[in-house]
């Protein structure tokens, strides 16, 4: 998709209640003017492969939001995939020590999606990072638990959190595994015509 003239007049939506997504665009200098989490069902379709799953909800999310003339919304989704499998938020800490004991020893994927919206048009991108995570014991994994870290984290856990000790390797995004990978939503933001250098809150 072509890019759009840089506009110092638009406004950035964040269509996420993530903390972590808010902090990520700190991190680049990025305040958005407003905060508009969809509410939409991320239910996995049947037989629906992890990357796909990833690009389809975050461009329902982003299709989702009301936008006013003059805005730009930057939507996400992040997934943890194991093989074919989509692992996503755990409903429970059982759910999470599933989660953390398919995972143990083993190198997954996290994949996530940036969906930019202005007007009716949409820039997309997939992240994909590979991700180790070391043998975990039982006292560890309850130890985790225990922390509750693991609550609205897609595996049942969070890289830049107490489970950052479990991960020895990564290769790809860091930021994309925390959810949201800067340099890629940039490339978006910027091709939407939002002024991501020099922009101000």
């Amino acid at each position: 998709m072509s890019a759009q003239p840089p506009d110092a007049g638009l406004r950035l939506v964040l269509g996420s209640a993530s903390p972590r997504r808010r902090e990520l665009l700190a991190q680049i200098g990025l305040v958005p003017q407003d905060v508009r989490p969809p509410d939409i069902d991320e239910t996995p379709r049947h037989g629906e492969l992890p990357r796909a799953y990833a690009r389809r909800i975050a461009e329902q999310k982003a299709r989702a939001v009301t936008l006013d003339e003059g805005e730009v919304l930057l939507c996400a989704d992040t997934t943890v995939a194991l093989g074919r499998r989509i692992m996503g938020k755990p409903v429970d800490a059982a759910q999470a020590a599933s989660f953390l004991h398919l995972l143990s020893g083993r190198r997954h994927t996290v994949i996530t999606a940036v969906a930019v919206r202005r007007g009716e048009r949409l820039w997309t991108r997939e992240v994909e990072t590979a991700v180790k995570m070391k043998r975990l014991s039982n006292p560890e994994v309850n130890a985790y638990l225990a922390t509750g870290d693991w609550q609205g984290k897609a595996g049942g856990y969070a890289i830049q959190g107490p489970a950052g000790a479990f991960i020895p390797w990564i290769n790809g995004s860091f930021t994309g595994v925390v959810g949201l990978p800067l340099a890629e939503a940039a490339g978006l933001l910027t091709a939407a015509g939002y002024p991501v250098h020099g922009a101000t809150a």
